[in-house]
């Protein structure tokens, strides 16, 4: 097939059957599972994914990919034409659960992420390739520069384990970086405690706003009152002179439900 990459659309087409198989195997697939791949590209890992399901979703934006999909005619395949991040997933995903397996397109990875986690009822597992350097913010402990919002939101809903490790030549055309598949679990439960979401997403955002600077004067400039900030540290033993990416999920939930209950 001669395809010409699009560079706007992130396109590194997954061709190593080796990681292929270990993503098909992470996925758990049954003849029962409706599947969710996102980005599928040229379908060779859709192939893969046929015969081993119920049924696959497509979510392809590249109009040239979408008339080849569409060409199979294959009545367990659906596609969805669109950007992923407009795609009105509910509409589309109406009788969960889905398995999402998918070899992200890595210049919107982050953003895809975000809006797994806003719609993560939907899903039963995911197994999912990232440039490394992503994936190394998704599991990354507190501490660390790699330590932020995406660290924090997946960990807090998400049980993560590192599939594989691989290298550029198994894309065309190979990225300049490494890359990693993650498998995530959605948690019956998030990992600490919840009072209320949007705050909760409130001071996480605000914690890492200007990671050069303090939890405080952090806080401060996403809008939090000085008083809210002093007391809600004070109540939850926090320094005021630490920085966000020192933070435990636990102590995120803390002071969500301090500033959530003042």
């Amino acid at each position: 097939m001669n395809y010409q990459t699009k560079k706007r659309f992130g396109q590194h087409f997954l061709h190593d059957r080796s990681v292929i198989d270990k993503i098909i195997t992470a996925a758990q697939l049954t003849t029962q599972t409706q599947v969710v791949e996102i980005g599928p590209g040229l379908g060779v890992l859709t192939d893969q994914l046929l015969p081993r399901s119920a049924h696959v979703r497509v979510m392809e934006i590249d109009r040239d990919l979408i008339a080849l999909l569409e060409a199979r005619n294959d009545p367990k395949l659906t596609v969805h034409a669109g950007d992923v991040l407009k795609l009105p997933w509910r509409e589309y995903l109406k009788q969960p659960p889905y398995t999402l397996v998918a070899n992200l397109p890595y210049n919107i990875s982050s953003q895809i992420v975000f809006r797994l986690i806003e719609h993560r009822d939907l899903f039963q597992g995911m197994v999912l390739m990232f440039q490394r350097e992503v994936g190394q913010r998704l599991v990354a402990p507190p501490g660390g520069k790699d330590y932020g919002i995406l660290s924090v939101l997946t960990q807090l809903w998400f049980a993560m384990k590192t599939v594989t490790l691989v290298k550029p030549g198994a894309f065309t055309p190979p990225p300049k970086v490494d890359s990693i598949v993650i498998s995530f679990k959605p948690l019956p439960t998030p990992r600490v405690a919840v009072v209320d979401e949007v705050m909760f997403k409130k001071v996480v955002k605000g914690a890492f706003t200007q990671r050069r600077k303090t939890l405080r004067n952090s806080l401060l400039a996403s809008g939090f009152s000085a008083a809210d900030i002093d007391s809600a540290l004070q109540q939850a033993a926090i320094s005021p002179g630490c920085r966000g990416e020192t933070l435990s999920l636990q102590n995120f939930s803390d002071l969500t439900r301090f500033f959530f209950e003042k």
